[in-house]
């Protein structure tokens, strides 16, 4: 008999430190694109002073299943050093950077001011007739600020995807 947390949808934040080299990241999206699994945000970086090692975060949603699936075959790639789920680890940072232009005159100029101030989101460039703002925080914080700047003059949405850390001091590379 199956059991009922077999079709239960988690999300995961997974990270991933492997070699920097050419090919990596399109091994690491060849695994998630031949099996079906999708990719809800991608970011990578050297992470090392030597430019050695780039640090993969993936975030993705599948059961319980898939997500070991994952994990259990991103370890198997040859250039991977050490692949971990901070979704279990324990307490973790999230943070995602967008850069969001709203277009507008008049009030609706004043209004997307106020909004940014209360959403802690910096003008980056001005015109009379523009800004753009840039913002850091939680996928959430920044879906609702792109959603209430919808209706004042939204034009253009650029975001770099999840970055992530466990807090305390285990890390990736220990």
């Amino acid at each position: 008999m199956a059991d009922l947390n077999d079709n239960v949808q988690r999300a995961a934040t997974i990270a991933v430190l492997v070699e920097n080299e050419a090919g990596v990241l399109a091994r690491v999206i060849g695994l998630f694109s031949g099996r079906g699994y999708n990719i809800d945000s991608l970011t990578v970086a050297p992470v090392d002073e030597h430019g050695r090692l780039s640090r993969i975060t993936v975030v993705t949603t599948g059961t319980e299943m898939v997500i070991e699936q994952i994990k259990a075959q991103l370890d198997r790639l040859v250039p991977v050093h050490k692949v971990s789920d901070l979704t279990l680890e324990g307490p973790h940072l999230t943070r995602e950077l967008a850069l969001i232009k709203v277009v507008g005159t008049g009030s609706a100029r004043q209004e997307a001011l106020r909004l940014a101030d209360a959403f802690r989101a910096r003008v980056v460039d001005a015109t009379t007739e523009s800004f753009v703002f840039e913002m850091t925080g939680s996928g959430e914080k920044l879906d609702a600020f792109i959603s209430l700047m919808r209706p004042i003059g939204l034009a253009e949405v650029s975001r770099t995807g999840a970055v992530a850390i466990v807090r305390g001091t285990s890390s990736l590379t220990a």
